[in-house]
């Protein structure tokens, strides 16, 4: 057994064994069963919230996805960086030929076999995602984002070696300075609060031997914060978004045609010169986008109709039209669910993939338009002071 990758810690009478382990690593799926087959342990806590642990234990039920319903509440984005976020890891899976989060499914069945009490650990996936990005400014967003597509694109690999070395508490703490030099704004939501949080559920999970199976980089920090007290429900708050985008989204389109009424009231050839360069720069741009992620011909269509219009009201986007009706025109089929986590593992997966492809054409469309919204508005905004 490898004890360096255990932690023991004694607190009020209790006994806890923390393995960190390597998601992807054959080595800690062996060590987590053998753990808790020598332990016997009264409770097993797995770092995974109720929405993964279904995802591990029912295949992903793809099949009840509805592409629709994703569209509709805003979720696009956040699934597809979801998925992106996964395909580094199951790369790395296929690489040394194991499932994605074995150790965990090896705590869920070892924790059985044991007659433990299985206690899932982690904070819920979307309230984290939801602290991570309004701890962001756009500048991390922007960054966030192009690291996560780096990632689809890397072809880089990793030995067992460099992996065993990931569990290690001095290179994880290393790993994790360089994470927040980068991110500063991340490393709280993301580790810091998830620390408190595991901490706090393990600490109180039922017994008096507990194991718990965690990411090695969890492990000094819930080493430190297992002795304090944590408010669950400060910590799984989702924090207010803010009014400035909502106002600047309402700002500009009330602006732009403020100054096209203006300019067609002293000079009607020069305010349909702006109105049609708005109408072109956001049609223009949104179809392009829809066109680069393979929209049928209709869909490229609706993405040039739509982004004129949904330009003048931020509720809208001409993404989730042009979504809609590839979705209608494409709709995915059963497979092309049960597909997506081979098929995120490349690029030419993620544009072959029909669902994935929606989730591209929703994006690339709205932003699409959203860079319309620019190079429209200086050109109107050109043309004004022109005729001034």
């Amino acid at each position: 057994m490898s004890e360096e990758n255990i932690t023991r810690i004694h607190l009020n009478d209790k006994e806890y064994i923390l393995i960190g382990t390597a998601h992807v690593s054959k080595n800690s799926a062996e060590l987590v069963k053998e753990v808790i087959e020598r332990e016997q342990p009264d409770a097993v806590c797995i770092e995974l919230d109720q929405q993964r642990y279904q995802s591990i234990t029912e295949g992903n039920k793809w099949k009840d996805t509805d592409i629709f319903k994703i569209i509709k509440e805003k979720r696009a984005t956040l699934l597809l960086i979801n998925l992106a976020l996964s395909s580094f890891q199951k790369r790395m899976a296929n690489q040394f030929d194991i499932n994605p989060g074995q150790e965990m499914i090896q705590g869920i069945e070892s924790a059985k076999e044991a007659g433990a009490k299985l206690v899932l650990a982690d904070r819920n996936i979307q309230t984290t995602f939801a602290r991570v990005w309004g701890n962001l400014g756009f500048k991390g967003k922007s960054t966030l984002l192009t690291q996560i597509v780096a990632s689809i694109f890397s072809k880089e690999e990793i030995t067992e070696e460099e992996l065993e070395k990931m569990k290690s508490k001095d290179t994880i703490n290393a790993m994790l300075q360089e994470f927040t030099d980068y991110f500063p704004d991340l490393k709280k939501p993301l580790i810091d609060e998830r620390d408190q949080y595991l901490a706090q559920k393990i600490k109180t999970a039922p017994g008096k031997k507990i194991v718990a199976v965690l990411g090695a980089a969890h492990v000094p920090g819930i080493t430190k914060q297992i002795e304090v007290n944590h408010d669950l429900k400060k910590l799984t708050e989702i924090p207010p978004k803010s009014k400035a985008p909502k106002i600047i989204g309402w700002s500009i389109p009330v602006i732009i045609f403020a100054i096209i009424l203006y300019t067609f009231l002293a000079n009607p050839s020069a305010g349909l010169h702006q109105t049609l360069s708005w109408i072109l720069w956001h049609g223009s741009l949104s179809a392009i986008g829809a066109a680069l992620a393979m929209g049928h011909p209709l869909t490229i269509l609706t993405a040039f109709i739509a982004a004129p219009i949904t330009s003048v009201n931020p509720v809208l986007a001409s993404g989730w039209f042009a979504g809609i009706v590839q979705a209608w025109i494409r709709k995915p089929s059963v497979r092309d669910f049960e597909r997506l986590s081979e098929d995120v593992t490349s690029v030419k997966g993620f544009w072959n993939n029909k669902v994935t492809r929606i989730l591209l054409i929703v994006i690339l469309s709205n932003l699409g338009s959203s860079i319309g919204t620019f190079i429209g508005g200086a050109d109107v905004v050109r043309v004004f002071f022109k005729n001034l």
